[in-house]
């Protein structure tokens, strides 16, 4: 789609689903409102949205006024957060599957929310900048590059901190590890 009015839609679309996002979390803590239902599907929902703006932003290439117009500029933090995510959602589908301290070793943290907010942020610049009559589109696709490149970094770092807690918390204890024919942990790290 190309057009103002292309950009002005998925960049009001992008912003209104991110506020409702965060608005709907807030509530739900605030008010004790959270569901079970609720904590599966809102995670997902956020995956997919992020998923969609990234390939969105992906298929126009943009150019910035450093770099000038570079093919991989937003591919490469698009595959890190893309594949961080998937790689997240397998290893708390595995957590649940485990028992409640593993669960525990992947629950929302500071850090992951400083990613999304940066991802958030991030994103929105680069689809308000698809659209050439803004003023001074270069300097903002310059920020919106630098905050992804950011955001993913922020995401990897992430996911090593979430994969440590799990193996700290796996340490801590002779967990059962399901898929490891019962062999707990402690016996997996005196074989190596």
């Amino acid at each position: 789609m190309n057009g103002w009015w292309a950009t002005t839609a998925t960049t009001s679309i992008f912003i209104v689903a991110a506020i409702t996002d965060w608005l709907d979390g807030y509530i739900a803590r605030k008010m004790r409102l959270g569901t079970a239902f609720g904590a599966f599907l809102d995670p997902v929902a956020d995956k997919l949205m992020v998923a969609a703006t990234l390939v969105l932003l992906c298929t126009w290439p943009m150019e910035v006024a450093v770099f000038g117009e570079v093919p991989w500029l937003l591919p490469v933090p698009s595959v890190a957060i893309i594949g961080r995510e998937i790689t997240m959602s397998a290893v708390r589908e595995w957590a649940a599957s485990q028992n409640s301290k593993v669960g525990k070793a992947v629950a929302v943290n500071s850090l992951g929310k400083l990613k999304t907010a940066t991802q958030m942020t991030a994103l929105t610049i680069l689809l308000a900048t698809r659209d050439s009559s803004l003023a001074g589109p270069g300097i903002l696709a310059g920020l919106g590059v630098g905050l992804l490149y950011i955001s993913a970094g922020l995401a990897l770092w992430s996911l090593v901190v979430y994969v440590k807690n799990i193996w700290r918390t796996l340490l801590k204890r002779s967990i059962p590890i399901e898929g490891c024919g019962g062999v707990s942990s402690d016996k997996l790290l005196k074989e190596k």
